[in-house]
């Protein structure tokens, strides 16, 4: 890759900044197993355990886990292949 193309990561801070302050339940997420697409607000959550656990509402896969601590989240989207975001929504 051209290297005065390359910048690190926080040249992306204001279009993630964008995407996160979106209503994510109206996003459209694809399982990254069946391949099935829906809003995420349609996805089965499981909130009982530490953190949340979304399940694709298709194949009961995994989709999205979500993990608080005191002072930071971790965020696992590895079952969600690909996620539309509409601004507008």
């Amino acid at each position: 890759m051209d290297e005065e193309l390359r910048l690190d990561g926080n040249a992306a801070g204001g279009e993630l900044g964008a995407v996160f302050a979106l209503e994510v339940t109206a996003a459209r997420g694809t399982c990254a197993a069946c391949g099935a697409t829906a809003q995420l607000g349609e996805a089965v959550v499981y909130a009982q355990a530490p953190g949340l656990v979304l399940r694709c509402p298709a194949c009961s896969a995994v989709l999205l886990r979500m993990v608080r601590g005191r002072e930071r989240m971790w965020l696992d989207v590895r079952g969600v292949s690909c996620l539309e975001l509409r601004p507008d929504d």
